[in-house]
């Protein structure tokens, strides 16, 4: 059984910066993506792949692993990186996002990219093919977890409401949604465009157990991913509170960041700041 390397808080920090770093080099390289919402969802990814997670790169499809489902697709770019510095394919690849051939796509292809379960782009699915994961595992009487990433721009699609209330009818306590609330989608605000607060209240009503976190605080989101994990009887979601473009001083909490690549200029920048 293939576990996740459990490092430490300042280990897991140390971590998040190098795969912000490869966001912003990958997305300049290529020319287009979504460094906004990448760099948002860094920390919870690293936890989670590093702490947390019962995975195996060897042995990607192995049985028993533990799920991750991206349903925001479109930060693609921090889970590739997370994947190929996990080893899953190699570090050099991630050069080739959006490139013609690559194994690398804009958002992801779960039948050309190791460690992706589902292909993602459409906004709105990843739960409700979470809580089939999740359902399957209780049928075959398997203890494996499933984990699903969410947009709080994404929380509009009403497909994600009937999962939310499928899961907590089917009692699905082995799956843990992730909300990663930036505040931000595409066109401006979230309570500007279609406000989904309060978010946790909304999620309670629904019958899930409520987690709310700083989103980048690797010890509050390690304490979080445990909590989820002893949770009987319902599912869990943790409401993640971040920033867009973390770590990055001119992208962070600007909508113009959603879906528009650094140039080479403005990476050298980002990169100066990410050292």
């Amino acid at each position: 059984m293939i576990k996740s390397q459990c490092l430490d808080v300042k280990s897991l920090e140390d971590r998040a910066k190098v795969i912000r770093r490869h966001v912003v080099s990958m997305l300049a390289k290529a020319g287009s993506g979504h460094p906004g919402s990448s760099l948002s969802t860094v920390d919870l990814l690293v936890a989670l792949f590093y702490s947390k997670l019962r995975h195996n790169p060897q042995q990607p499809a192995w049985p028993d692993r533990d799920r991750f489902v991206l349903s925001k697709g479109h930060a693609c770019p921090a889970l590739y990186a997370v994947l190929a510095e996990n080893g899953y394919f190699g570090v050099d690849k991630l050069d080739t996002l959006r490139q013609f051939g690559s194994i690398l796509q804009g958002h992801p292809s779960m039948k050309i990219t190791p460690g992706i379960e589902i292909s993602g782009g459409s906004l709105g699915q990843g739960l409700s093919v979470g809580l089939g994961i999740a359902l399957a595992a209780k049928l075959d009487k398997k203890d494996y977890r499933t984990y699903v990433m969410l947009g709080d721009g994404e929380l509009a699609e009403g497909q994600v409401w009937e999962a939310a209330m499928a899961a907590s009818h089917y009692k699905a306590d082995n799956l843990c949604a992730i909300i990663d609330q930036n505040g931000l989608q595409i066109d401006g605000f979230i309570h500007e465009i279609m406000s989904s607060y309060p978010i946790p209240d909304k999620w309670r009503g629904f019958g899930w157990h409520v987690i709310e976190i700083n989103g980048h605080d690797c010890k509050a989101i390690l304490t979080a991913y445990d909590e989820a994990e002893k949770i009987k009887g319902k599912p869990t979601v943790i409401v993640a509170k971040t920033i867009k473009g973390k770590g990055v001083s001119f992208m962070e909490n600007q909508v113009d960041w959603h879906g528009k690549a650094p140039s080479m200029e403005e990476a050298e920048r980002a990169l100066a700041e990410l050292k």
